[in-house]
């Protein structure tokens, strides 16, 4: 199918976004209500970490951008942040810089008590720049790409990943997810160079609508020594109607993934009446429920989390399993567009102080490319 593509330097992607009620799910084993409590303690509260003259982004560059997907550098201690399309001046304004694009952190303070300040910049440690090689626009030997956008990054083993869905189209029809394809880009110095792995995964337009492999989390490696990797629909648009909240979940050794060794892959499917980790089929779908945008799965303090943001809602939602391949609790709505207007994104910190007190990269743009367009800082949000 051909879609449309839009002009980058406005992107037409986020529509204004709505409020409501209601919640379905389903899901591998027994769902478990979430205890009544306060959705946020102490620390911040919808802090800027960008788009404000004189900010700590705009010292390295960045003037306005979204997503901000922390991940830990383990090579160093020190903390990522990948953004998606992004600009040297505030309210989108100033030069493209392109997507995705990295600050960086030295030390991260999980109580909340000081908030998140970028103390360099990707791809050469100078101004902000685009960190991967391609063109916005135009055919980069895969068919039309509009842009790159990040999902997740994750450092292990002195190299650098980063998930990505290349665009097709930030408007597609209802019943389509207007993606080219995603890929898995890596690092082995750092994040200053960039190479993709020969292996796509093919999307919409490459034939593939609703792959449940647009758009991943790295849950981490477990103790258990696996990589544990969610994914679902691309639905970075929020117009993907046919989205529903479908949600998969595999892993991989890591140096398989290392090597590119995909096929490699176990997957958690329900077979014979059970679930089970097999090679012999895909992977069933472990939750559903409204349409979902961005999410994020984290190991914090041995739980694992999982924040989304639901698009029908308007709300970033959380929920909890003691394992991955475990049943995760009720979806708890814990910040919502009726407090942050046109709010989307929810990123866990891998630093979070715990389970019960995250911090969650939350993203704002009022749908018609001015101000605001950036990135909120939120602590003690509770799973």
């Amino acid at each position: 199918m051909s879609v449309p593509s839009s002009n980058p330097s406005r992107p037409t992607r986020r529509a204004l976004l709505k409020t409501g009620l209601g919640l379905t799910l389903a899901g591998a084993g027994l769902s478990v209500a979430a205890p009544a409590v306060p959705a946020m303690a102490a620390g911040q509260s919808g802090t800027p970490l960008c788009d404000q003259p004189g900010d700590s982004a705009s010292q390295q560059g960045l003037g306005s951008g979204d997503l901000a997907i922390p991940y830990y550098r383990e090579h160093d201690g020190s903390w990522g942040y990948v953004f998606g399309d992004a600009w040297t001046g505030t309210q989108q304004s100033g030069q493209y810089l392109g997507s995705p694009v990295m600050l960086n952190q030295a030390s991260f303070d999980a109580s909340g008590a000081t908030p998140i300040s970028f103390t360099w910049a990707m791809p050469t440690g100078g101004q902000a720049g685009q960190l991967f090689d391609y063109g916005h626009n135009t055919d980069n030997g895969y068919g039309h790409e509009v842009s790159r956008i990040p999902n997740d990054c994750i450092e292990f083993g002195g190299r650098t990943y980063i998930q990505y869905t290349s665009v097709a189209t930030w408007e597609p029809p209802a019943g389509y997810d207007g993606s080219l394809m995603s890929g898995v880009a890596y690092s082995d110095d750092h994040g200053v160079t960039w190479h993709d792995y020969d292996y796509h995964w093919a999307g919409d337009v490459q034939g593939a609508n609703q792959s449940l492999y647009g758009m991943w989390s790295f849950a981490g490696i477990d103790p258990d020594g696996w990589l544990y990797i969610f994914s679902k629909r691309w639905n970075g648009t929020h117009r993907n109607t046919a989205d529903g909240g479908a949600i998969q979940l595999f892993r991989i050794q890591p140096n398989d993934f290392r090597d590119g060794n995909f096929g490699a892959q176990q997957n958690w499917a329900y077979l014979d009446g059970s679930w089970h980790w097999t090679t012999a089929a895909p992977p069933s779908v472990i939750l559903t429920g409204h349409n979902t945008g961005e999410f994020s799965v984290k190991r914090i303090g041995g739980t694992y989390c999982m924040s989304y943001f639901d698009v029908d809602m308007g709300a970033i939602c959380t929920r909890t399993a003691p394992r991955p391949d475990a049943g995760w609790s009720i979806p708890i709505p814990r910040i919502t567009a009726l407090t942050v207007p046109n709010l989307y994104g929810g990123y866990i910190h891998p630093g979070s102080a715990s389970a019960n007190s995250l911090t969650l990269m939350v993203s704002q743009w009022n749908g018609t490319g001015g101000s605001p367009y950036r990135v909120l800082q939120f602590d003690g949000i509770n799973a």
